[in-house]
Protein backbone atom coordinates (compact mmCIF):
# COMPACT_ATOMS: atom_id res chain seq x y z
CA UNK A 1 0.00 0.00 0.00
CA UNK A 2 1.28 3.10 -0.89
CA UNK A 3 2.02 5.73 2.19
CA UNK A 4 1.81 9.38 1.18
CA UNK A 5 3.31 12.07 3.69
CA UNK A 6 3.40 15.46 3.87
CA UNK A 7 0.07 15.95 2.05
CA UNK A 8 -1.96 16.77 5.39
CA UNK A 9 -1.91 17.80 8.48
CA UNK A 10 -5.18 17.71 11.14
CA UNK A 11 -4.39 20.92 13.80
CA UNK A 12 -1.04 21.53 12.64
CA UNK A 13 0.05 17.91 13.04
CA UNK A 14 1.44 15.13 9.74
CA UNK A 15 -0.66 12.71 9.07
CA UNK A 16 -0.32 9.62 6.44
CA UNK A 17 -2.29 9.27 3.48
CA UNK A 18 -2.95 5.67 2.39
CA UNK A 19 -3.37 4.55 -1.70
CA UNK A 20 -2.63 6.75 -4.81
CA UNK A 21 -2.79 10.28 -5.80
CA UNK A 22 -5.54 10.57 -8.12
CA UNK A 23 -5.19 13.15 -10.92
CA UNK A 24 -7.63 15.05 -13.33
CA UNK A 25 -8.27 13.10 -16.66
CA UNK A 26 -7.93 9.49 -14.77
CA UNK A 27 -10.28 7.41 -14.68
CA UNK A 28 -11.89 6.98 -11.24
CA UNK A 29 -11.07 3.98 -9.83
CA UNK A 30 -14.84 1.51 -9.10
CA UNK A 31 -15.93 1.44 -5.47
CA UNK A 32 -18.02 -0.61 -2.90
CA UNK A 33 -19.24 1.40 0.02
CA UNK A 34 -22.53 1.02 2.35
CA UNK A 35 -25.52 2.35 1.58
CA UNK A 36 -27.28 3.56 4.97
CA UNK A 37 -29.72 0.33 4.17
CA UNK A 38 -25.99 -1.56 4.31
CA UNK A 39 -26.63 -2.72 0.87
CA UNK A 40 -23.51 -1.99 -1.39
CA UNK A 41 -23.01 0.99 -3.32
CA UNK A 42 -20.61 1.03 -6.73
CA UNK A 43 -19.32 3.54 -8.81
CA UNK A 44 -21.10 1.87 -11.93
CA UNK A 45 -24.45 2.46 -10.11
CA UNK A 46 -23.79 5.76 -11.23
CA UNK A 47 -23.63 5.16 -14.79
CA UNK A 48 -24.13 8.04 -16.90
CA UNK A 49 -24.28 10.54 -14.44
CA UNK A 50 -21.40 13.24 -13.28
CA UNK A 51 -20.56 13.00 -9.98
CA UNK A 52 -19.56 14.99 -7.24
CA UNK A 53 -17.65 13.14 -4.38
CA UNK A 54 -17.66 14.96 -1.49
CA UNK A 55 -15.11 12.88 1.35
CA UNK A 56 -15.56 14.08 4.76
CA UNK A 57 -13.98 12.66 7.76
CA UNK A 58 -17.16 12.45 10.20
CA UNK A 59 -20.62 14.28 9.43
CA UNK A 60 -20.38 14.59 13.14
CA UNK A 61 -18.19 17.66 13.27
CA UNK A 62 -18.64 21.29 12.36
CA UNK A 63 -16.63 21.49 9.12
CA UNK A 64 -17.80 18.39 7.76
CA UNK A 65 -21.63 19.28 8.98
CA UNK A 66 -20.97 22.42 6.52
CA UNK A 67 -19.64 20.71 3.85
CA UNK A 68 -22.22 18.35 3.45
CA UNK A 69 -25.12 20.72 4.09
CA UNK A 70 -23.48 22.97 1.72
CA UNK A 71 -23.69 20.24 -1.39
CA UNK A 72 -27.09 19.22 -0.29
CA UNK A 73 -27.81 22.55 -1.01
CA UNK A 74 -26.18 22.73 -4.14
CA UNK A 75 -27.78 19.61 -5.19
CA UNK A 76 -31.03 21.01 -5.95
CA UNK A 77 -29.37 23.08 -8.97
CA UNK A 78 -27.38 20.31 -10.72
CA UNK A 79 -29.97 18.10 -12.28
CA UNK A 80 -28.12 14.88 -13.79
CA UNK A 81 -25.63 15.60 -11.18
CA UNK A 82 -25.16 13.01 -8.53
CA UNK A 83 -23.50 13.99 -5.56
CA UNK A 84 -22.10 11.45 -2.81
CA UNK A 85 -20.98 12.45 0.84
CA UNK A 86 -18.32 9.74 1.61
CA UNK A 87 -17.20 9.05 5.57
CA UNK A 88 -16.11 6.22 7.80
CA UNK A 89 -19.44 7.24 10.03
CA UNK A 90 -21.48 3.80 10.13
CA UNK A 91 -24.38 3.72 8.07
CA UNK A 92 -26.95 4.60 11.20
CA UNK A 93 -24.96 7.49 12.21
CA UNK A 94 -25.83 8.71 8.65
CA UNK A 95 -29.30 7.99 8.17
CA UNK A 96 -29.58 9.44 11.59
CA UNK A 97 -27.45 12.78 10.69
CA UNK A 98 -29.43 13.14 7.50
CA UNK A 99 -32.53 13.06 9.22
CA UNK A 100 -31.59 15.05 12.08
CA UNK A 101 -30.20 18.30 9.32
CA UNK A 102 -32.80 18.02 6.52
CA UNK A 103 -30.20 16.51 4.04
CA UNK A 104 -31.82 14.84 1.73
CA UNK A 105 -30.46 15.88 -1.95
CA UNK A 106 -27.56 13.75 -1.94
CA UNK A 107 -26.35 10.47 -0.70
CA UNK A 108 -24.64 9.50 2.30
CA UNK A 109 -22.14 6.04 2.21
CA UNK A 110 -20.03 4.49 4.55
CA UNK A 111 -16.29 3.24 3.90
CA UNK A 112 -16.19 2.03 7.70
CA UNK A 113 -16.01 -1.46 6.74
CA UNK A 114 -12.95 -1.74 4.69
CA UNK A 115 -11.68 1.14 3.50
CA UNK A 116 -11.83 -0.16 -0.10
CA UNK A 117 -12.82 4.00 -1.05
CA UNK A 118 -9.96 5.74 1.07
CA UNK A 119 -7.62 3.34 0.27
CA UNK A 120 -8.38 3.37 -4.11
CA UNK A 121 -8.81 7.30 -4.08
CA UNK A 122 -5.66 7.97 -1.84
CA UNK A 123 -7.70 9.53 0.73
CA UNK A 124 -7.58 6.95 3.72
CA UNK A 125 -5.71 8.55 6.98
CA UNK A 126 -2.91 5.85 8.71
CA UNK A 127 -2.77 7.29 12.06
CA UNK A 128 -6.70 7.71 12.65
CA UNK A 129 -8.67 5.37 10.41
CA UNK A 130 -10.81 8.20 8.75
CA UNK A 131 -10.93 9.88 5.80
CA UNK A 132 -9.66 13.04 4.81
CA UNK A 133 -11.06 16.08 3.64
CA UNK A 134 -11.70 16.14 0.06
CA UNK A 135 -13.56 16.44 -3.10
CA UNK A 136 -13.65 14.72 -6.31
CA UNK A 137 -15.66 15.47 -9.65
CA UNK A 138 -16.34 12.98 -12.25
CA UNK A 139 -17.74 13.27 -15.62
CA UNK A 140 -20.27 11.27 -17.26
CA UNK A 141 -17.96 8.56 -18.04
CA UNK A 142 -16.78 8.75 -14.93
CA UNK A 143 -13.27 10.68 -15.62
CA UNK A 144 -11.93 13.04 -12.65
CA UNK A 145 -12.31 16.66 -13.68
CA UNK A 146 -11.48 17.76 -10.56
CA UNK A 147 -9.72 16.58 -7.65
CA UNK A 148 -8.75 18.41 -4.12
CA UNK A 149 -7.32 17.19 -1.20
CA UNK A 150 -7.37 19.96 1.72
CA UNK A 151 -4.29 20.35 2.79
CA UNK A 152 -5.15 21.12 6.23
CA UNK A 153 -8.41 18.55 7.42
CA UNK A 154 -9.86 21.57 9.54
CA UNK A 155 -10.11 24.31 6.69
CA UNK A 156 -13.26 23.31 4.26
CA UNK A 157 -12.98 22.46 0.23
CA UNK A 158 -13.16 24.86 -2.38
CA UNK A 159 -16.85 24.96 -3.20
CA UNK A 160 -16.84 27.50 -5.67
CA UNK A 161 -13.83 25.68 -7.65
CA UNK A 162 -15.83 22.53 -7.97
CA UNK A 163 -19.00 23.91 -8.27
CA UNK A 164 -17.72 25.66 -11.44
CA UNK A 165 -15.93 22.67 -13.11
CA UNK A 166 -18.77 20.64 -12.97
CA UNK A 167 -21.47 23.40 -14.06
CA UNK A 168 -19.24 23.56 -17.15
CA UNK A 169 -19.61 19.62 -17.76
CA UNK A 170 -24.10 20.24 -17.77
Amino acid sequence: MQERKGVITFAGNPLTLLGPELKAGAAAPEFTLAGNDLKPKTLSAYKGKAVIISVVPSLDTGVCDLQTKRFNKEAGSLAGVQILTVSCDLPFAQARWCGAAGVANLETLSDHFDLNFGTSYGVAIKELRLLTRAVFALDKTHKIVYTEIVPEVTQAVNFDAVLAVVKKLL
